[in-house]
């Protein structure tokens, strides 16, 4: 039986340390710049404690997917990717966004969808995530504008960048008017898209208001209140909504109540029946 060796084991212990820190996911250049050695590091990948991903990167088996295809095609992700993996509320996304350095352009595997813009915050050599800084900077100049405000409030409303730190970064002009538009107060992503999508109205929207002891999603003029059910408006959820909107509406008030899937994906009928509404005079008080 061969003799343990104390020394290498530690070392292999370290290294899969080192790599747990980063997410899983790590460069060896950066690996043998803090310490460890290339030799231990081949061994940690014979042992399969790593695994190689590409020639100068490790990984932890079972290690996050998406930041070993990061890693693999030399790319950080970005955009609504990035700002998903962050908890923020994106409308959609349809392949996964990276992006590349604009000085090294070259072939990029289909299924991505590649930013080669210089980063407005500096991105650090092999970096597998971008800044939320250049995640919203992004995420304003590749999405639509409502898509692209929902992002901004979510992530201004979870305290991961403040506006005037924004305001000092050379922003593109998609960016500004963003920044100039998104406040950290709507109390979810739905809300943000709901508000933004009625301002043509030319119509007070309140979000949050409080009616009778209790809070409407939005209150339109006086006397329209909508309300939007999310997936917990069930059971007892479903029968005090109810009867709260028999008591707004014997105090005067009219109540429109729309689901999540009717605002993501039929929002032409919901636009078009807050409208009439509006144009019937039930936003005003008698």
């Amino acid at each position: 039986m061969p003799r343990p060796d104390f020394r290498r084991d530690t070392a292999v212990a370290a290294a899969v340390r080192a790599v747990a820190a980063r997410d899983g996911v790590a460069s060896t250049t950066r690996l043998r710049r803090d310490g460890h050695s290339r030799h231990y590091l081949a061994h940690a990948v014979e042992r399969g404690a790593l695994v190689r991903v590409r020639r100068d990167w490790v990984a932890l088996p079972g290690a996050d997917a998406e930041l070993v295809s990061a890693a693999t095609h030399g790319v950080a992700l970005t955009c609504v990717s990035q700002a998903r993996r962050q908890g923020l509320f994106v409308m959609s996304e349809d392949r996964c966004h990276v992006a590349a350095d604009p000085g090294a352009r070259g072939g990029k595997p289909a299924r991505f969808v590649v930013h080669w813009s210089k980063p407005i915050v500096p991105r650090e050599v092999g970096a597998l995530v971008d800044p939320i800084e250049n995640v919203l900077a992004l995420v304003a100049t590749c999405q639509p504008h409502d898509a692209a405000l929902v992002v901004w409030e979510s992530a201004l409303r979870k305290g991961l960048v403040d506006a005037q730190s924004l305001a000092r970064l050379p922003l593109p002009a998609s960016a500004r008017a963003l920044l100039a538009e998104a406040t950290p107060f709507s109390d979810s992503g739905l809300e943000t898209l709901f508000a933004a999508r009625l301002r043509w109205l030319d119509v007070r929207i309140v979000p949050q208001a409080w009616i009778d002891g209790h809070r409407v999603d939005f209150l339109l003029g006086e006397r329209l209140v909508v309300q939007i059910d999310g997936g917990h408006h069930v059971g007892s959820q479903r029968t005090s909504d109810i009867a709260h909107d028999a008591r707004l509406m014997l105090m005067g008030y009219h109540v429109l109540r729309f689901s999540y899937t009717q605002i993501m994906n039929d929002w032409p009928a919901v636009q078009d029946a807050i409208a009439r509404a509006v144009a019937q005079g039930l936003h005003r008080a008698r």
